[in-house]
């Protein structure tokens, strides 16, 4: 099956490290325009020098930045054919016992996880709705539909919420032609912060997690950029509402 995106432009939230940057690479590879969308600028200066793809440097957890950045894509590109809402992770946290959890860490990861996702769609999805198709993926995880592996209270109440939004999102725009999905990741090395989250766990714990993998590996950005690229595609047009799990099979 050839997947080919020519002519499609999408907008890639947390473009500037891990499975972003990758999105953003398999999505350009399969032909279409990119609009990469990160408070790092420097992170993304890689990206810049790809063919078809844009760099725009902001913060997407409050409503107005994250829809003036999306009209700044707009404007570069002329129109946005799909959204990925890559950006989240844990904002540097650790897992800590509940009472432990002060409003601004919670408030931080939800900021990145879902409001981030939220006020894109709601930017960019009123242009799908006129031009009558489109494709929103959300990067959810394992911990929106299980408890998580970071001990992080927020991580895994965030990316539960992302799964209700993707539901929710792809029952309201559906009639108007755009699919919603989201691709839930299970555990990889994707950046510095899973990094050190991976080498917290020490030796015993990383080869009990390994070993429920049914593929006895850990997944990689380009694992998840694969199939974002397919749910991007006119091969995925009936499929709406869907979590996808890439995680290898996991126990």
């Amino acid at each position: 099956m050839q997947l080919s995106l020519a002519g499609k432009t999408f907008a890639v939230t947390g473009a500037a490290q891990g499975i972003g940057a990758a999105i953003v690479r398999g999505l350009a590879d399969a032909g279409a325009s990119v609009a990469a969308l990160d408070i790092d600028a420097e992170g993304m200066a890689d990206l810049a020098a790809l063919p078809r793809v844009s760099c725009h440097a902001g913060d997407l957890g409050s409503q107005s930045s994250a829809q003036a950045l999306c009209a700044e894509a707009v404007d570069h590109h002329g129109r946005i054919d799909g959204l990925v809402t890559a950006a989240g992770g844990v904002r540097g946290q650790v897992g800590r016992p509940l009472e432990q959890i002060i409003p601004d860490d919670w408030h931080a990861i939800f900021a990145a996880n879902v409001d981030a996702a939220m006020w894109c769609a709601q930017a960019l999805a009123p242009g799908m709705k006129e031009r009558g198709q489109g494709r929103i993926v959300t990067i959810s995880s394992g911990a929106g539909l299980k408890a998580s592996l970071t001990g992080i209270q927020a991580y895994a109440s965030a990316k539960h919420a992302l799964i209700g939004l993707t539901k929710q999102l792809a029952l309201e725009l559906g009639p108007a032609g755009i699919t919603v999905n989201s691709v839930a990741p299970g555990f990889i090395l994707s950046n510095p912060a899973t990094e050190r989250q991976w080498d917290a766990f020490g030796p015993a714990r990383q080869k009990q997690i390994v070993g429920s993998i049914h593929m006895r590996r850990l997944g990689r950005a380009q694992d998840i950029a694969d199939a974002v690229t397919f749910l991007c595609s006119d091969k995925a047009a009936w499929i709406t509402g869907q979590t996808l799990q890439v995680d290898g099979g996991h126990a």
